[in-house]
């Protein structure tokens, strides 16, 4: 056992003595943690001095379960020297603890020091302490009504899987007709097409939303953003990862869409100009969300092919859906589901997000043939062949298929594979689909002569003429040759034909080697040869800007 130092010693010797009991002791954070943090570990332990005269705590501190009884000394030397306020330093008379062990430490450890150290199976003020921590805890407002907690997880994690940010871009508006719960109509806007935040937002009047997207243009701080952002008036279901938790190294966040429904976790909250924001919701808030995410997603069912071209047409639905029975309401009720494809328009002007076709550059002017912005420089590049059986299960099972009426021949597809993070595989497929669609894929030769390297340049065509360059392999890879060889015999089997696949997943656990649920697209074209492409020997030119 450690003593104190001779100069810590003299120190506490100098403190004025006082005719004060103090209590010590260290029990579980549990109750405390409950009652003043939520996101505390449960696991740690709370150590407590309390002056017994003067009835105010002088010192606490959380320590982990592995920490020794010297923890419970260097809170007891904090309390003498650094109490906090409005105690002043002192050295106590007597000092009461529960715990033998620790009794003959602290007489070991605080002998010269005139304190007794005594044993007592009760301290009556630390136990009074903990029991206004335990109702405190038990009086917090629960993040959700007991009643609707299971019915309303349980629904979010339905949500999940139907994935609506897969069908509805956030800028397309679904109005949820409610009539009860002091709701008439909740305006509901989706989020997650950019892979950047899953989740709905349920806006209690057409007023506020209107309000958030013109507020939000032209502000650019941070303070500025809060304040649009607490003005908005609606209730909201949010997606997050279990144990979030930043990586300085990762300056690629990852989806979560990529991870497994065990790490996903869902929060529900209010915002409110007056109220602010707070992360539970109170029984009526809770039974409205609950019947909106079950008619938004019986909407979602039935819509399903009309959503699914990329369009958004104007549905109307009805739905008798029924009220849990924990509400004590009427069993069923009425809900109608619409989509507002006019208001969405409007607002995406209001946004300033719409852009006509004389914002965009001329592709026309562009000097350069070759253009490397399409593919992301991150990427995973595969160049091989998938089953037919494989081909098939894919034309009727990703979100964007390019049919070229490409018949079965031979031991399956040659294919092109890109994956990429899922918001980068979605902005990939959108430039593809904006350019009408791929045209053909093409191995061109080029050059670096400064290097003396040469190269084969993978070259996708789209409809619009547009060259962009998906990979540069070096003519001296065997392995690269071998698998062109084998690519170039598999397209002249299908008459001139191959495909590109696009996939997610590249932070995920399938990285490099993507399942058939990561692939988003398949694109079938033609395997142009670097002749009917007609570009030549492309060589590195070097940019030098005086």
């Amino acid at each position: 056992m450690s003593g104190l130092n001779q100069t810590t010693r003299r120190r506490l010797q100098g403190l004025q003595q006082i005719a004060s009991v103090w209590e010590g002791d260290r029990r579980p954070l549990s109750a405390l943690s409950e009652a003043l943090d939520p996101d505390a570990q449960s696991g740690s332990e709370s150590i407590i001095w309390v002056d017994g005269s003067e009835g105010m705590v002088r010192s606490m501190d959380v320590v982990s379960p592995e920490m020794g009884p010297e923890a419970m000394v260097r809170t007891l030397l904090r309390a003498m020297e650094h109490p906090q306020s409005p105690a002043r330093p002192a050295r106590p008379t007597k000092i009461v603890v529960r715990d033998r062990e620790i009794q003959f430490f602290l007489r070991g450890v605080l002998q010269d020091l005139d304190i007794a150290i005594e044993y007592a199976s009760a301290l009556p003020l630390i136990d009074e302490l903990f029991r206004g921590f335990e109702q405190i805890a038990g009086s917090r407002q629960p993040k959700l009504p007991p009643k609707y907690a299971n019915l309303l997880l349980e629904k979010a994690f339905e949500l999940w899987k139907q994935a609506p940010w897969e069908l509805i871009a956030d800028h397309n508006l679904v109005s949820i007709e409610l009539n009860q719960w002091d709701i008439s109509t909740l305006y509901v806007c989706v989020m997650g097409m950019l892979g950047m935040e899953y989740g709905i937002l349920l806006y209690r009047s057409l007023d506020s939303l209107k309000r958030f997207r013109s507020s939000v243009v032209g502000r650019d701080s941070f303070e500025s953003m809060e304040q649009a952002f607490l003005e908005q008036d609606c209730l909201f279901v949010t997606f997050g990862q279990q144990d979030d938790e930043f990586d300085e190294d990762d300056d690629d966040e990852i989806d979560i869409a990529d991870l497994p429904l065990s790490e996903i976790i869902p929060s529900f909250g209010a915002v409110h100009p007056l109220e602010g924001m707070r992360l539970f919701l109170y029984e009526e808030e809770a039974l409205a969300v609950y019947m909106a995410l079950e008619a938004l997603m019986q909407f979602l069912r039935g819509s399903y092919q009309q959503l699914g071209d990329n369009n958004f047409p104007t549905i109307s639905k009805r739905f008798r859906l029924p009220v849990p029975e924990s509400a004590d309401l009427k069993s069923t009720a009425t809900v109608k589901v619409s989509t507002l494809p006019e208001l969405s328009s409007e607002l995406l002007e209001l946004s300033g997000l719409s852009m006509e076709e004389d914002d965009w550059e001329d592709d026309d002017e562009l000097t350069v043939p070759l253009r490397d912005d399409l593919v992301p420089k991150d990427a995973f590049l595969s160049l091989g062949m998938i089953s037919w059986e494989s081909v098939e299960k894919l034309r009727s099972g990703v979100d964007c298929y390019q049919s070229m009426d490409v018949k079965a021949a031979g031991e399956g597809m040659p294919v092109i594979l890109i994956q990429t993070t899922r918001p980068k595989a979605k902005v990939l497929i959108e430039q593809i689909q904006t350019a009408g669609g791929l045209k053909g894929i093409c191995f061109n030769p080029g050059e670096d002569p400064l290097e003396g390297q040469n190269y084969d340049l993978g070259i996708l065509q789209t409809q619009n003429s547009s060259l962009y360059l998906f990979g540069e392999f070096p003519e001296t890879d065997p392995t690269h040759m071998r698998a062109r060889k084998k690519w170039e015999q598999r397209c002249k089997m299908l008459q001139g034909y191959c495909g590109l696949i696009i996939a997610r997943g590249l932070k995920g656990s399938s990285a490099g080697n993507p399942q058939p649920r990561d692939m988003m697209a398949l694109f079938e074209a033609q395997a142009l040869s670097a002749q009917e492409l007609g570009l030549g020997m492309l060589q590195l030119v070097p940019e030098i800007n005086f």
